[in-house]
């Protein structure tokens, strides 16, 4: 098996939920493998969302490119950064990385193609929900990104960062969300919604509207167990 790289920590909650849903998979689908090895960097959340809010994307790319080097240099073969938002930068990086990066991005897009959606629904941070690194991949296999309006983003913001980034899941908010994902359902006809915050899955844990939610952290964890157990031959 590869040794597994995590860039962690955006936010805590949600890597704990990565390393979760790796080893339950293992627990159940690959107990003939055992474990797989795993190195976590949790990098400081504070310091990268200023990165983000100040839009300097050339310190957040310097930032990440020496956490993952890290992760290099104690061993791992290959590494996934546990977060959407940072992902605006992850074609430099991809470019620049010392060790083969999987974007959650292109994963959950290939998922959704797999799906034969059309027209997904975006929740997530403002960057993720306003800017065009998420859309772009959609776009170029026909498949139409709706974001909600310019207040609901706010509201989901919010939400993420003084709440559910903390642990904190309220009723209140999770009935919230849902108000949001019931109307695009009903005035924009999305036939998906995507939880394009890794956090979002701990509070939105059940899809709603006869919809799929598409849970970019349990996507994201696939495509990294497929990757560290690739070439290995399957027990009969």
């Amino acid at each position: 098996m590869k040794t597994i790289g995590i860039i962690g920590g955006i936010g805590p909650e949600s890597t704990v939920d990565y390393y979760k849903e790796i080893i339950k998979t293992f627990q159940t689908t690959y107990s003939y493998l055992a474990y797989p090895e795993i190195i976590v960097y949790s990098v400081n959340m504070n310091e990268l969302m200023q990165f983000v809010e100040t839009k300097n994307w050339s310190n957040l790319s310097e930032l990440l490119l020496d956490k993952i080097g890290s992760l290099h240099k104690a061993g791992a073969a290959f590494a996934a950064i546990a977060s959407n938002t940072p992902h605006i930068v992850f074609d430099e990086l991809k470019t620049k990385s010392p060790l083969p990066l999987l974007s959650i991005v292109e994963e959950t897009c290939n998922k959704a193609d797999e799906m034969g959606l059309k027209n997904v629904g975006l929740m997530g941070t403002k960057l993720t929900m306003e800017a065009e690194f998420y859309k772009k991949p959609f776009y170029s296999k026909g498949i139409s990104v709706v974001v909600p309006s310019e207040e609901e983003q706010q509201l989901i913001h919010h939400k993420l960062f003084s709440e559910i980034e903390l642990g904190i899941f309220k009723d209140s908010t999770k009935e919230g969300l849902l108000a949001i994902a019931k109307r695009m359902v009903e005035k924009n006809g999305i036939d998906s919604l995507i939880l394009g915050c890794t956090e979002l899955p701990l509070i939105l844990t059940e899809p709603q509207y006869n919809i799929p939610f598409l849970n970019t952290t349990a996507i994201h964890c696939e495509s990294i167990i497929a990757h560290c157990i690739e070439g290995m031959n399957p027990v009969c």
